[in-house]
């Protein structure tokens, strides 16, 4: 077989150490027509001409 990495007695240390946060409620995901809308107006109406990706964070 081969040897495990790390004891198993150490499973799950770090899911233990986190503190629990409750998950926040959110507003439901716009789908279909309204949903297309929304991308059209994000691309094509509020473009001011900078040439960004739409993935980039800056």
């Amino acid at each position: 077989m081969g040897k495990v990495h790390g004891g198993l007695a150490r499973a799950g240390k770090v899911k233990n150490q986190t503190p629990k946060v409750e998950p926040t409620e959110k507003t439901k995901p716009k789908t279909g027509r309204a949903k297309k809308r929304e991308l059209y107006t994000k691309r094509f109406i509020n473009k001011s001409d900078d040439r960004r990706s739409p993935n980039s964070n800056s």
